[in-house]
């Protein structure tokens, strides 16, 4: 509303006691119509500036730009998933809450056979990832196994003072042992 009036964003972040390149990136989401962007910055779990950053970029720019915040530390584990799923909600959804495209209603046999088409294949992609997560799964569970049934890795581990893993991991480990 304060841009709106005409007020500068330097006269904007004196009024509110916000930083000015916090409030130049608000302006930018804001004209840009990302809600979903700017409700993830309110809430605190997304730096303006990587939202300012999705907000520019295509979607191979974007995957860069979480690569890249990964890697200087801006962004940390949970807060990548997070955004990947802010991203996927964004794109199906569209950036504004409650966006509906009246043009994109699925109202002929066409539309609705695409969009069946479309979730089949994303569920095929879906089962194909799981697939290769399993197997990747099994790899470390036989890898563990045969580490922990080594004496000298097991020295080392009491050495490094490493008593414990993750529960799920160890019932694998261990319930396939049996």
């Amino acid at each position: 509303m304060l841009s709106e009036r005409g007020y500068s964003p330097r006269e904007i972040a004196e009024k509110t006691s916000l930083d000015v390149a916090y409030i130049n990136g608000i302006l930018m989401l804001l004209r840009q119509g990302e809600e979903r962007l700017i409700a993830a910055v309110e809430k605190g779990w997304l730096p303006i500036k990587v939202a300012t950053e999705i907000a520019r970029a295509n979607d191979s720019e974007v995957q860069q730009a979480m690569v890249e915040a990964y890697e200087t530390g801006v962004l940390k584990g949970d807060q990548l998933i997070r955004i990947r799923r802010l991203i996927d909600r964004r794109k199906a959804m569209g950036k504004r809450y409650g966006q509906q495209h009246h043009s994109e209603r699925m109202t002929t046999p066409q539309k609705l056979l695409n969009a069946y088409q479309a979730e089949v294949r994303r569920q095929r992609v879906m089962i194909k990832k799981a697939d290769i997560n399993e197997q990747r799964l099994l790899i470390m569970v036989t890898a563990l196994r045969q580490l922990l049934a080594d004496d000298y890795f097991c020295t080392l581990l009491r050495t490094e003072d490493i008593q414990d893993m993750p529960k799920p991991l160890a019932d694998r480990i261990h319930g396939e042992m049996s």
